[in-house]
């Protein structure tokens, strides 16, 4: 690659970017903020480590899976994406018990109505 053409890494790292540049691919000069986050997270050499370790179709979706836990170590730097999950986890749960207050009542909605039927019919035979 030339010189202005840089990839994000190879820009924020102050070096040439080679034409063999393991991040070029993953992380492109339009979007450096994606390669700031995971470098502070992991690092410039453990990152390159990570996906030279890796087949070549699977790099991407770890390049991903960085930047994802990258941005979510910004927002949250305790938990990351854990913190996420979590939060998901709960709504599942308190959706869940919500369904099944409703399903109750409902039942008891059906219930009551069937009544209100059969004291129809019985009324109407009498």
């Amino acid at each position: 690659m030339s010189n202005s053409t840089r990839c994000a890494a190879c820009r924020f790292l102050r070096r040439r970017c080679r034409q063999d540049c393991v991040l070029a691919p993953y992380f492109p000069p339009t979007n450096p903020q994606r390669f700031a986050y995971v470098h502070k997270v992991f690092g410039a050499s453990k990152i390159t480590e990570l996906l030279k370790q890796l087949p070549v179709h699977l790099r991407y979706d770890a390049a991903e899976c960085m930047s994802i836990e990258a941005a979510s170590r910004a927002r949250d730097p305790v938990y990351g994406c854990v913190g996420v999950i979590s939060q998901l986890q709960q709504q599942i749960i308190d959706v869940q018990s919500e369904l099944v207050k409703i399903k109750g009542k409902l039942a008891v909605h059906n219930a009551q109505q069937q009544l209100q039927l059969e004291d129809g019919e019985r009324a109407s035979e009498q």
